[in-house]
């Protein structure tokens, strides 16, 4: 796809959004991930729209991804919430992964708070825990920024230092605590998928600092960071990673744990929605 047929791509996005939620201006935007429908935050005003219905949209093809995109407010606050995400590991490119963040960047987003499924790395980090990430590594092999800058979408080396904003991760960290939700800060290694990881692979992850393991996250974040966006990503553990522990892993097992994570993190995200 050339970069004009992009940018027009979420161009039209916008449009259809707007005409279907005029009054829609989300500064703040949640990505649920696996499992975790039922942690969607209560908006008031409420305007679904199914990706499908969005022109450039890709469609999603995981079980525990809902595939809708919510608008409404939180106070004054416009506030959008993506039910589903896109994986490279479905076959989508790093752009059409991207074009959902561009598009509600366009239609003012600030602050990105993203969800998600890991396995964790370290003794440590149990499954139910949530982790709040501070860092991550980009094993994916592919970069969402390739071939496809524009100066509109900001600085085409983007400084990635510091891409998990401090004072959100701190608001998550208190609000983990204050609900007496076992929580930690760690590294978040990215990986395609859609195999679960060999234990090798673990073994040298964890040497390379790596604390938790996923499959999403990190094309969000760069095309965010990209664009000026303050990001929080909060990860949920569904279980250790391969090597840790003789269990086999199931994505059956991963959506189960989600349902009865959902809402302990929606909890969070009601918490952090009034004060981002």
């Amino acid at each position: 796809m050339e970069i004009q047929t992009y940018i027009h791509s979420i161009r039209r996005a916008v449009d259809f959004v707007r005409t279907r939620a005029p009054k829609a201006r989300p500064e703040i935007g949640v990505i649920l991930g696996s499992g975790l429908s039922k942690a969607s935050p209560a908006l008031s005003g409420a305007e679904v729209i199914p990706y499908s219905q969005i022109p450039g949209f890709p469609r999603t093809t995981v079980a525990g991804h809902e595939g809708k995109l919510t608008l409404g407010t939180v106070g004054r606050t416009g506030v959008a919430v993506m039910q589903g995400r896109f994986h490279y590991y479905e076959g989508h490119s790093m752009e059409s992964i991207a074009l959902p963040i561009r598009m509600l960047e366009y239609m003012g987003l600030k602050t990105l708070l993203i969800t998600s499924a890991v396995g964790s790395m370290q003794l440590r980090v149990k499954p139910g825990q949530i982790v709040v990430i501070k860092d991550h590594m980009n094993f994916m092999g592919r970069n969402p920024l390739r071939a496809f800058h524009e100066e509109e979408f900001g600085d085409m080396f983007p400084d990635m230092n510091g891409a998990y904003d401090p004072a959100l991760r701190k608001k998550a960290v208190q609000a983990c605590r204050r609900y007496k939700i076992p929580v930690s800060e760690g590294v978040y290694t990215a990986v395609g998928g859609p195999s679960y990881e060999t234990p090798a692979e673990v073994r040298a992850f964890q040497r390379l600092g790596g604390d938790v393991v996923g499959m999403s996250v990190v094309p969000e974040v760069v095309v965010a960071r990209q664009m000026g966006v303050r990001v929080l990503a909060l990860s949920w553990v569904a279980n250790m990673a391969s090597g840790l522990t003789k269990e086999s892993l199931t994505h059956a097992e991963v959506l189960s744990m989600g349902e009865s994570n959902s809402k302990r993190l929606r909890m969070i995200l009601d918490d952090l929605l009034k004060t981002c």
